[in-house]
């Protein structure tokens, strides 16, 4: 049995209205070093205020050694990640549905977008593994009370793309601030030129 491609798997472009499921890529400009040239997949974005995770944050933590359970079903490489710079003490976890996965009555799923998911670590990671075809778990996340968003991006400190699926889960690369760039319709795409050091260059 065939199913319908998601669209989010085929296309991400830019969008300036933020919603769950949006990428905040940080701009050039943007030069705070909790957030500089990071991408920062957004969870909620509501009258509450709004809660993201960074994606491009690796640590050196295996997630075996926290949340051994878990470690099978974590995307490569297998470490917490630094979601953001509040509750660095508390576990949050994203995952990618498989394609058709049926979640109806399973617990510990919360859909955020399309096949994103953010998963109950209090969970049964037995009853997940079928559904996802990975996660990430990260250490903390980054937060802004209502309205502190919105005067970042009035000021230009990031760029609001549509995110892809995998981008929750993608494989380590040397610069994903650069490839999330990179796959935009020009002129957007040129930034992703931008050096890592301005004072090199």
């Amino acid at each position: 049995m065939t199913h319908a491609e998601d669209p989010e798997d085929r296309t991400a472009s830019a969008d300036p209205v933020v919603r769950p499921g949006s990428l905040l890529v940080a701009s050039t400009d943007l030069l705070d070093a909790t957030f500089r040239r990071t991408v920062v997949y957004m969870i909620e974005h509501n009258d509450g205020g709004s809660l993201g995770v960074v994606l491009n944050r690796p640590s050196d933590t295996p997630v075996h050694n926290v949340l051994p359970g878990w470690a099978p079903l974590a995307a490569r490489p297998a470490t917490l990640h630094i979601g953001g710079p509040v509750k660095n003490d508390a576990a949050l976890c994203l995952a990618t549905l498989r394609t058709g996965a049926d979640t109806t009555g399973v617990r510990g799923l919360r859909r955020v977008h399309g096949r994103v998911v953010m998963v109950d670590l209090d969970s049964d990671p037995d009853e997940i593994a079928p559904l996802v075809s990975g996660l990430r778990i990260f250490a903390g996340y980054s937060g802004w009370t209502l309205g502190q968003l919105d005067g970042e991006l009035q000021r230009d400190d990031w760029i609001v793309i549509s995110a892809l699926a995998e981008d929750v889960v993608s494989p380590p690369m040397t610069d994903m601030w650069a490839a999330v760039l990179r796959r935009q319709p020009l002129p957007l795409a040129l930034l992703a030129t931008h050096p890592i050091d301005v004072q090199r260059n």
